[in-house]
């Protein structure tokens, strides 16, 4: 029996998963799917606006994959130094696939980045996916209006969701105290603001569109930003998605703004940002600290080479909340190598590369191997590549012995794992609670909710 643990629950660990047991070279294989949260699915729960429940319904297909009997899902699995050091994980099986994803956030590196009121997007959508590890709920607080700084699917989600009205969210799985905090958001104008130019932006146009579709709001772009980007006047030789991307906003262009709207969504390109100001004017708040008000860009113009040159010229946008959404970056995981320029653990086909030489039974997939990369279909054949890699290895692999059953040594590294009747028991909790609310299914927000209603496995 050869006997894997796949580190990290989303996407990229569950196709590896799958992979492993519906090969037949290998007989006998099993699988532990470990994950440090008690809940599945990774981004697919914690990183698809709820509003999307076409993407969040690929949760089914992962299901069935951690529901496979030769597949164990264990949550609340801590891998480190302070908990389940990699080097004992690694004594448990034959193999560790670890993928953990790219777990922050890249920082703009401006004055005034850290002024309150100014947050990564990835903490925003924490807080409206429930992510157990979010602390606060003050994001819209007192703001009137928001700045988001990038222009990829992730900044459409967070501007999407700030022009949403509480009963187009009410019926999705938003926690309650966010949709609470929503409804009674003042926030009114939203500016989502690239550095280059609308061909390169990295929405897709689906995302796109659907900023059009919002009820009570209105898409305003300047025809003079998008006449700066030179393949504007002739997109036909742009690949396809970025010419469509182009043709909705030259269509959103051509209407000028009404101006009675209750919201408005204003696209905004070759704009870099340089600095965000306190209420006093002064970058990085000044001797006060206070909230963020504004966000200084800086004009920019094609450099004819596919990026952007500065221009000197600036303009201030007013905001009291700005989200940057900018990428996802890859952090160090104690015990493995990492290459901190590109973010993801050195490896050659999936195969862990320690020291120049291949690590035996260590390997990698989905972001942590690639980097933040593609959509979640590109973690299929990312997975395909490391799972082939692995069990070109399996002869060699299973000479090792290992324990007959790992979990007994995870229970003794710390809390009990939760297992797959811990996580059904949080599904009936969070459907128990949006009957309690009169909604459909409601997340629960915090570690404590989501551990007691694991525990109550023996309930119906």
């Amino acid at each position: 029996m050869l006997r894997v643990a796949v580190v990290g629950s989303g996407p990229s660990g569950v196709y590896t998963a799958q992979g492993l047991v519906q090969q037949s070279q290998v007989p006998g294989v099993r699988v532990d799917v470990l994950d440090r949260l008690p809940c599945p699915y990774g981004l697919v729960r914690y990183g698809v606006a709820p509003d999307h429940e076409k993407i969040k319904s690929l949760q089914n297909n992962l299901r069935a994959v951690l529901e496979d009997e030769r597949v164990r899902f264990l949550g609340g699995v801590r891998i480190g130094p302070d908990a389940l050091p990699t080097a004992r994980l690694r004594e448990l099986y034959h193999a560790v696939v670890y993928c953990v994803g790219a777990a922050t956030d890249r920082h703009l590196g401006i004055p005034g980045e850290e002024l309150p009121g100014s947050w990564s997007a990835t903490e925003f959508v924490s807080w409206y996916s429930a992510h157990p590890d979010c602390l606060t709920d003050g994001f819209v607080l007192g703001a009137r209006s928001a700045v988001v700084i990038g222009v990829g699917n992730v900044a459409v989600d967070v501007t999407r969701i700030l022009a949403r009205g509480a009963a187009e969210l009410s019926p999705t799985d938003i926690p309650q105290s966010a949709l609470t905090a929503l409804a009674a958001s003042q926030v009114t104008e939203i500016s989502m603001v690239g550095r280059r130019g609308p061909s390169q932006a990295r929405f897709t146009t689906k995302e796109l569109r659907e900023l059009g579709a919002l009820p009570d709001t209105e898409v305003i772009v300047d025809p003079r930003e998008l006449a700066l980007d030179p393949a504007y006047a002739d997109p036909s030789g742009l690949p396809a998605a970025s010419r469509r991307n182009v043709e909705v906003m030259r269509g959103w262009a051509s209407v000028p703004p009404r101006g009675d709207a209750p919201r408005r969504i204003r696209l905004r390109f070759f704009l870099r940002p340089v600095a965000l100001l306190s209420g006093d004017g002064v970058s990085g708040g000044g001797a006060d600290g206070g909230r963020v008000a504004a966000v200084r860009f800086e004009r920019t113009v094609p450099d004819g080479q596919g990026g952007v040159t500065g221009t000197g010229r600036y303009e201030d946008i007013g905001a009291q909340l700005v989200l940057r959404s900018v990428g996802y970056r890859g952090v160090p995981l104690d015990g493995l190598p990492f290459d901190a320029r590109q973010g993801t653990v050195p490896h050659l086909a999936g195969r862990v590369v320690r020291d120049g030489a291949i690590s035996p039974g260590e390997y990698v997939a989905g972001w942590i191997k690639r980097g933040p990369t593609g959509v979640i279909g590109t973690n299929r054949p990312c997975a395909k590549e490391t799972v082939t890699s692995l069990l070109e290895d399996a002869a060699v692999l299973v000479r090792r012995e290992v324990p007959v059953d790992p979990l007994v040594a995870l229970r003794a590294a710390g809390p009990a794992p939760v297992e797959w009747a811990g996580w059904q028991a949080i599904e009936r909790a969070e459907a128990e609670l949006g009957a309690s609310l009169g909604r459909g299914v409601v997340k629960l927000p915090d570690w404590a909710a989501l551990l007691a209603a694991a525990a109550r496995t023996t309930e119906s």
